[in-house]
């Protein structure tokens, strides 16, 4: 029987069987009777790896069998397996030869925290976003037919990833082509409704089984000879299933189900992938799983055991901390609940990020007014578009990098509309160990760009505060960008009093040779470098109105103007700074720093900001450069 734990491992435990399987390859040597064994040991494996390290953790334990499953029945990798939602994969990752990395897992230099194809080739497709493993999986499908050869195409989405449109777009074009695939729907609880148990396990092996499909097909000639029959007996082959599995949506799209089966049964998961591997067609297996499965805490909280920290030995020292502020979504999600209090119109909107842009307590006050859409950002979008119109002010919560994905709705939907929505940019900027797929690093460059745009960049928590209350009064699209985790602890005013449109601030005035424009949270960092070569500092605050007053001042009363952005320097903040002065006919030495054209690896914020030169040093060093070679 399965161990269930409820204390993380802190020392590393014994894995004789997970031993034996270093690679898929000396996996697939096992007696089946040895794979229970294998996954026990291979949960305890990934609590102690996470545990080290920190990172995701509820997804990866419910997909233990399962994982074992795939690579026993399979030959990753030249069959392809493609993975949705990468923070299932740590199990994957352990089982293909990266075990002993685990430790460097979202270190820098160390292992990504999803698949990624330079880091393994049995990761054969790179993972950030979710609900991409359906089309992924069917285009290689499509490209190994037309090559010739024979490789399996398995797709593995889960965790909520079956509610985005993309995914239902491929579902439904598979058929179309005929494609030889499996679809396995990990069903943890955050996706279709579960029905497990003897009955449906027994199901599955029934109609999976060769002996099925080929009394089906055999039935399909002999009755397509009669008139009407084997439309009747479609029909009634159709509605049978239908009252005993919920596969007709799928079976309608011209997919073969087959589930729900128990995702940790591993006998069944392997009898039941051994008959499907080699059915022709689209296949979809579903099997339900528990998140955190093995986990005590983690399967009575799957949300707040999403993931975890890294573990502390027990016998370090305690050193004492002062205490943090609020993080930058702490304040925006104060703020939602003292704005929805003020205007009955307010409605608040999230793409499945309730807890992570901190909307549970809008949700709880406020719950008619409170749309969790799932992972579905062009919907989110649109959806707030629909609600302009009618008078109701949306604010849409959502991540930088997940915007992108509704930059068409952006645009078209609300920008040429000049409809009246917020948008809360969360996680804009670097951050940190989840890499580059989540990096907020294009939105300043992709939001300066729409025509009637309000943007804004705030520098502390009061800022965004009050940011927050103008984007929200502002008659158009306005989105306010800002970073994960907390600022400089700013004294926060309890009012909803808005900022004057376009207006910068001189935060520190220096000697007249170097002025520092920046836009956002740099503002600290931009101070301190200041020191060293006594510059003048100003919190432009907003990217689109530019305070065009105030950068002719500066231009005209400074030698070098330095523009500091946690943006693409390409189309960012400094870029329209230079666009503005060349529109003046202003010439003015120009520097700008913000993040290279390169994608950062994971790796500390700390250590991330450090090697763009977004750091005190960094600035102050680029700064020391620039004067040197202009002779100043």
């Amino acid at each position: 029987m399965p161990k269930t734990f409820h204390e993380i491992p802190r020392v590393r435990p014994d894995t004789p069987v997970l031993d034996r399987a270093v690679m898929p390859e000396q996996l697939r040597l096992l007696g089946e009777a040895d794979l229970q064994s294998l996954a026990d040991e291979l949960r305890q494996e990934l609590l102690f790896a996470v545990g080290q390290t920190g990172g995701h953790f509820g997804a990866g334990l419910g997909v233990i069998e399962l994982t074992i499953a795939l690579h026993y029945v399979f030959d990753t990798p030249d069959d392809r397996l493609v993975w949705d939602v990468g923070h299932q994969a740590y199990p994957h990752k352990i089982l293909t030869g990266r075990r002993e990395r685990m430790a460097s897992l979202r270190q820098k230099d160390g292992l990504a925290a999803f698949p990624r194809r330079s880091e393994s080739e049995y990761d054969t497709f790179g993972v950030g976003h979710s609900s991409t493993s359906i089309g992924a999986a069917l285009g290689m499908a499509i490209a190994n037919r037309l090559q010739g050869n024979r490789r399996k195409s398995v797709a593995v989405i889960g965790d909520g990833a079956l509610t985005a449109g993309m995914a239902f777009e491929a579902l439904n074009h598979a058929p179309e082509v005929n494609a030889d695939m499996l679809v396995v729907l990990n069903d943890n609880d955050m996706s279709i409704s579960h029905n497990v148990g003897g009955m449906s396990n027994y199901l599955a092996r029934i109609l999976s089984s060769r002996t099925y499909s080929s009394m089906r097909e055999g039935s399909k000639k002999v009755l397509s000879r009669l008139p009407g029959a084997w439309e009747i007996a479609r029909r009634t082959e159709e509605y049978a299933k239908g009252m005993l599995v919920p596969g007709t949506l799928f079976e309608e799209l011209g997919w073969n189900y087959i589930g729900p089966i128990d995702g940790h049964d591993l006998p069944t998961l392997i009898a039941t992938l051994r008959n499907m591997r080699d059915l022709s067609g689209p296949q979809f297996l579903h099997v339900v799983t528990k998140k955190g499965k093995g986990f005590a805490p983690a399967e009575a909280d799957p949300i707040t055991w999403h993931a975890i920290s890294k573990l502390e030995p027990l016998d370090a020292p305690k050193i004492a901390q002062a205490p943090a502020g609020p993080r930058y979504s702490n304040i925006f999600g104060q703020w939602l609940c003292d704005m929805a209090e003020a205007d009955p119109r307010l409605a608040g909107i999230t793409p499945a990020m309730k807890e992570g842009s901190d909307l549970v307590a809008f949700s709880e006050r406020f719950p008619e007014r409170y749309f969790d859409v799932a992972i579905a950002e062009q919907h989110a979008v649109t959806l707030a578009a629909g609600m302009a119109c009618e008078g109701t002010k949306p604010v849409v919560a959502i991540y930088s990098t997940f915007l992108q994905r509704a930059y068409d709705q952006l645009i078209h939907d609300v920008a040429v509309q000049n409809l009246d929505v917020l948008f809360a940019i969360d996680r804009a900027g670097l951050v940190g160990e989840d890499g580059p797929t989540h990096a907020g690093s294009f939105d300043l460059s992709y939001l300066r760009c729409i025509p009637g745009m309000l943007v804004m960049t705030p520098s502390d928590e009061n800022e965004l505060r009050r940011m927050l209350t103008t984007g929200y009064l502002f008659d158009g699209p306005a989105a306010v960008r800002y970073p994960r985790g907390s600022g400089p602890n700013a004294a926060i005013e309890a009012g909803l009093e808005p900022l004057p449109i376009g207006k910068g601030v001189v935060r520190r005035q220096g000697d007249g040779r170097v002025a520092l424009l920046v836009f956002g949270v740099q503002l600290g960092e931009a101070l301190r470098a200041a020191e060293e070569s006594d510059a003048t500092v100003i919190d432009m605050r907003f990217v689109k109105p530019l305070d065009a007053t105030l950068l002719r001042q500066t231009a005209d009363s400074h030698q070098l103007l330095v523009t500091i952005e946690e943006n693409s320097i390409m189309g960012g903040a400094g870029s329209a700074v230079g666009e503005f002065l060349s529109a003046e006919g202003i010439t003015r030495p120009l520097l700008h720093l913000g993040l290279p054209d390169q994608y950062v690896e994971h790796a500390k914020p700390a250590q991330m900001l450090a090697e763009c030169g977004l750091d005190h040093q960094g600035i102050a060093a680029s700064i020391r450069t620039r004067l040197e070679l202009l002779g100043l």
